[in-house]
């Protein structure tokens, strides 16, 4: 182990993860916290800055890069610790409430301590709830990638995430001209529900398959009427489809393009690839190892989700996983909280599966 293992205690471990909670940091509001994380490195001899993006980067032995996100999402959770009893039944100790203890200050602390404690990179990255801009100017900024990625987002101490689906999202448009309700003719906004409705025929839910392998259609925002000179109808339609690893985002598009019929069109403004990592890596073997050697039965997961490892992995070809302390139940919502024994046994995995890659290489 580091010489710098025994400078940071479990307590000091956790007192980091209570300041960066502490500190609001919803999207576009992370500063507070990078300046904490930057501290936090500095203190321990650690070369850290924030990028122009607002990143916290401390580059070290790239044979691991640690890597999670600043922001979290708005919510005003009254950061406390207290005892809470949990669902599994036989434990109960505390747990630290707050926005972002669960996605994903609470993996973002455990990275950074785990990187001090063993000297690998570690990078904060920025806008990961909105956009993914931190991770995006990461990949385009460095001009090679590490030898492993461990992404933070909350899995459970004993959980591996190594799958999520990607993500095209997208804004319908349409017009119509304006005429009487009594004609038969479409407008645009029935033009909008109507080619929305072909889509989701195309990708209706196999309720007997996992929602992982499946095309989920979604829209998140209509809005339609008379144009202000009341010549026109205007209809708008904000539109995501998750995509699973067995289909690319293009394929995706194209059938839900070909629905079109000449009738409106789709400016897809967000496209992030499946990833679908083996568990026959080096570092899913690591994490096997090292939960077990803490007591643990070891969980290996697939999100229906998107992270930055969807990002990372379309330009960086090397082993990676999501990992992290939480139940990702709790993401955004209104009683988010984390048990800190588990964030201090995430730590010690950490360090444990860091070590062992930073091994591979001696």
């Amino acid at each position: 182990m580091s010489s710098a293992l025994a400078t940071i205690s479990a307590d000091d471990a956790r007192d980091l993860l209570v300041d960066l909670v502490e500190i609001p940091s919803p999207t576009g509001e992370e500063e507070a916290v990078a300046e904490r994380l930057v501290e936090f490195f500095e203190a321990h001899d650690r070369e850290a800055w924030i990028d122009d993006i607002g990143n916290v980067r401390a580059p070290a032995d790239d044979s691991v890069l640690l890597t999670s996100h600043i922001d979290t999402v708005p919510g005003d959770i009254p950061v406390r610790i207290d005892d809470s009893k949990y669902d599994e039944g036989i434990r109960a100790g505390e747990a630290l409430w707050g926005r972002g203890s669960v996605d994903a200050t609470g993996p973002l602390a455990a990275m950074a301590v785990a990187a001090v404690r063993t000297g690998v990179s570690f990078i904060g990255v920025t806008g990961e709830e909105v956009d993914s801009r931190g991770s995006r100017h990461v990949v385009e900024d460095r001009e090679s990638g590490p030898d492993a990625v461990i992404n933070g987002e909350p899995s459970g101490w004993d959980g591996i995430t190594l799958g999520y689906r990607g993500l095209l999202a997208g804004t319908y448009v349409a017009t119509s001209e304006s005429g009487h309700s009594s004609r038969p003719e479409n407008n645009a906004i029935q033009d909008a529900i109507a080619w929305w409705s072909k889509v989701e025929d195309e990708f209706e839910e196999d309720e007997w398959g996992p929602v992982f392998e499946q095309v989920t259609p979604k829209p998140t925002d209509l809005d339609g009427g008379l144009t202000d000179d009341g010549l026109s109808v205007e209809a708008t339609m904000d539109v995501q489809l998750r995509v699973p690893p067995r289909l690319t985002v293009e394929e995706v598009r194209e059938i839900a393009d070909g629905y079109l019929e000449g009738v409106g069109s789709v400016h897809w403004n967000d496209k992030v690839e499946p990833v679908m990592q083996s568990p026959r890596t080096n570092v899913a073997r690591a994490f096997r190892v090292a939960i077990r050697q803490a007591d643990g039965d070891p969980r290996l997961l697939r999100k229906t989700g998107t992270s930055d490892m969807n990002v990372f992995a379309q330009h960086w070809d090397c082993p990676m996983v999501t990992y992290g302390p939480g139940d990702s139940d709790l993401d955004h919502a209104p009683n988010e909280h984390l048990a800190l024994e588990e964030y201090d046994r995430s730590v010690d995995v950490l360090v444990d599966v860091a070590e062992r890659l930073r091994g591979d290489d001696e």
